[in-house]
């Protein structure tokens, strides 16, 4: 036991010195440890880091990056429609709905946006009102997205086949595209 608390005293001791030392704790370039925070630098934005976070599918990290991001520029149209695909990648339909109807009443001729509110109604079952936004979406796009032009026709063929039964239902899922951009495809 005394043999222990000479170690520990031993140990305290040389910490001290090294920290008292000219450089201190100091790390070298080619140190594989992580460098000091820079508290001068310019802060990154937190969108930027919740996108990324998003395409490495880390949704809460993404998640919590977008509420940083919210904090610095406040709710408006691209981090309320950052939450809501964040919201629909993790499937909390309800969260993502909310978030993207309030994104498109603050900016209204964006398709991306748009697209994704219709992939939350196909979701949840709302297929007529999902064709109506795909509509919209596929308007103020200008026919130029493939991915909406089959979420669309994806939303009319269901809106049309009213009889779909239990024995008849398929599965879908969601596939990314781009940044914020959402394709529903059938599961093989």
């Amino acid at each position: 036991m005394v043999a222990w608390i000479k170690s520990a005293g031993l140990l305290v001791s040389c910490t001290l010195l090294v920290a008292c030392a000219q450089d201190g704790f100091s790390r070298d370039r080619g140190s594989p440890f992580a460098p000091d925070v820079n508290r001068r630098a310019p802060m990154v934005d937190q969108l930027v880091v919740g996108h990324r976070l998003l395409g490495a599918k880390e949704y809460e990290l993404a998640l919590d990056a977008y509420h940083r991001a919210a904090l610095d520029r406040g709710f408006d149209a691209e981090v309320l429609s950052a939450l809501g695909t964040v919201n629909l990648a993790l499937g909390r339909m309800g969260q993502a709905e909310t978030l993207l109807r309030r994104a498109v009443k603050k900016e209204e001729a964006w398709p991306e946006v748009w697209n994704n509110l219709g992939v939350v109604l196909m979701e949840t079952g709302k297929h007529a009102e999902a064709a109506q936004v795909f509509r919209k979406a596929y308007a103020l796009d200008d026919g130029a997205s493939d991915a909406i032009r089959d979420n669309l026709r994806l939303a009319l063929a269901k809106m049309d086949n009213l009889s779909y039964g239990v024995d008849e239902q398929q599965e879908y899922k969601l596939v990314r595209r781009g940044s914020s951009d959402y394709l529903i495809r059938t599961a093989l």
